[in-house]
């Protein structure tokens, strides 16, 4: 049984070095969640990152909230949700305070496109895990391609850049796709 105590610090620490946004905070709570702490397996991580897509609301409160009932019950929802919330409230309210104090020292612009190259990193180091994950579900080999995620995933980008339809639309059509796909005898 995990303990509401060690969720808490677990998303204390996510959520203390939760910098550059939504996307850039996923691969560090997959580093521990899935590897460091075994509480759940990458395709059970996928398949939330899935469903917090759909939801409203920031990515990081949704996955923590999520992964805390998961785990937990509500307990571990409450837990996991103010564990990732209380760093980024303290820092934010001091970095406001420098940043008013100190904006136009030169090294402040330097450290904020610093980070925000850090940031663009992060995502795609998730955007290529969760891409080869999904179209080579059981490891990198030319034999084990999913080839309908492939071509639903080819689709759904020429679809969103050629008509810009809603990306909720396009992710429930996958969905429901997938859903059909699983019950035909391939």
């Amino acid at each position: 049984m995990i303990s509401i105590l060690e969720i808490f610090l677990s998303f204390l620490k996510i959520g203390l070095f939760a910098f550059g946004g939504a996307y850039a905070v996923i691969p560090l709570i997959e580093q521990q969640i899935v590897r460091t702490m075994g509480w759940m397996s990458f395709r059970e991580f996928s398949d939330l990152l899935a469903i917090d897509e759909l939801t409203p609301g920031p990515i990081i409160i949704n996955s923590s909230t999520f992964i805390g009932m998961k785990l937990a019950g509500i307990k571990g929802a409450l837990s996991a949700t103010f564990g990732c919330m209380l760093p980024g409230c303290i820092i934010s309210l001091l970095l406001v305070v420098i940043y008013k104090k100190y904006k136009k020292i030169p090294i402040i612009s330097e450290i904020m496109s610093i980070l925000k190259c850090m940031s663009v990193a992060l995502i795609f180091s998730v955007l290529l895990k969760m891409f080869l994950s999904t179209i080579f579900p059981d490891g990198i080999a030319l034999d084990g391609i999913d080839i309908p995620a492939l071509v639903m995933m080819v689709a759904s980008f020429f679809v969103l850049k050629k008509y810009k339809p809603n990306p909720i639309l396009v992710m429930l059509a996958c969905g429901a796709l997938t859903l059909v796909l699983s019950y035909l005898p391939i």
